[in-house]
């Protein structure tokens, strides 16, 4: 689960970040404040991300790297496999964690985690998500499906090494939920944060909704890979019963650039497995044809 949790920590960069004007989870409020035109990610962009571990005589060893990358979907509506994913100009996100450096040796784990986000562009909700999960010879992938005019979610994990054995399946309300971690990271970027703010975002991951309080702390200015900027640091309630990370105990912080494109750029999480630091380590530009 390690490696998975490294993935969805830094998905919750933004995803866990509140905006200003509590939008309902399927949308924006009619008074709610226009997205900017284009999207701060638009038309394409990709974010480079490095994950280090403290622990005790170990310091700032680099165990993954992580991959995040926005783009529109394809003009074929056949290459979709629900019936309200037909858009052509559906927004595609795509999260990637790869192991690093000492990572394999301390651990004796090579994973390598991927994720996309399918999302209706004109209301941000999410449409599907598609996972593969691979630990050595252990490969899991799974489907979430977000249907509104059911109001379900329904899950399927399978096991590609052994296509005849039963599938996991978890079907659910959908309630109030409106995003999976990646594609609430680039939604919240279209908003205006600020210090001050106390609120809940409600997330679905395999199957299940959780409601994770989160508080706009301070602003301030940080070093780094982009130069001294002023950011905003956010406190998540991301730990413990009932939360994201159920089975442990921890406090994370995050810090993204406070200006049109809200770039996360650092998160610290502290439980006690050990600190972990994940650092912008490059971007490449939203580019144009």
């Amino acid at each position: 689960m390690l490696r998975r949790s490294l993935l969805l920590t830094l998905c919750a960069l933004v995803a866990l970040i509140v905006w200003p004007t509590l939008a309902p989870a399927h949308g924006d409020k009619p008074d709610a404040p226009a997205r900017p035109t284009p999207l701060p990610f638009e038309p394409t962009e990709e974010l480079v991300y490095e994950g280090e571990f403290s622990k005790a005589v170990l310091r700032g060893i680099e165990i993954a790297e992580f991959h995040f990358t926005a783009a529109r979907a394809p003009a074929n509506p056949a290459a979709t496999n629900t019936p309200t994913d037909t858009n052509a100009s559906n927004l595609v996100f795509k999260g990637d964690a790869t192991a690093k450096g000492w990572f394999r040796k301390l651990f004796d784990i090579d994973f390598h985690f991927q994720m996309e986000s399918v999302v209706e562009p004109k209301t941000f909700s999410i449409l599907r998500t598609t996972i593969r999960d691979e630990q050595g010879e252990r490969i899991r992938t799974s489907e979430a499906i977000f249907d509104r005019s059911l109001n379900s979610i329904t899950w399927t994990e399978r096991n590609p090494n052994a296509p005849a054995s039963q599938l996991r399946v978890v079907k659910n309300p959908l309630g109030d939920a409106a995003h999976d971690f990646l594609s609430a990271i680039y939604y919240l970027r279209t908003r205006q944060l600020a210090p001050g703010q106390s609120l809940e975002l409600v997330l679905s991951d395999s199957g299940q909704v959780f409601r994770t309080p989160v508080k706009v702390v301070e602003r301030r200015r940080m070093k780094t890979v982009l130069g001294k900027v002023q950011t905003l640091r956010v406190d998540v309630e991301l730990f413990g019963a009932g939360r994201l990370i159920e089975d442990r105990q921890g406090h994370m912080s995050l810090w993204l650039t406070d200006d049109a494109r809200r770039i996360p750029v650092r998160a610290h999480l502290d439980t006690n497995e050990g600190a972990l630091d994940i650092k912008l380590k490059k971007v490449i530009a939203p580019t144009t044809k």
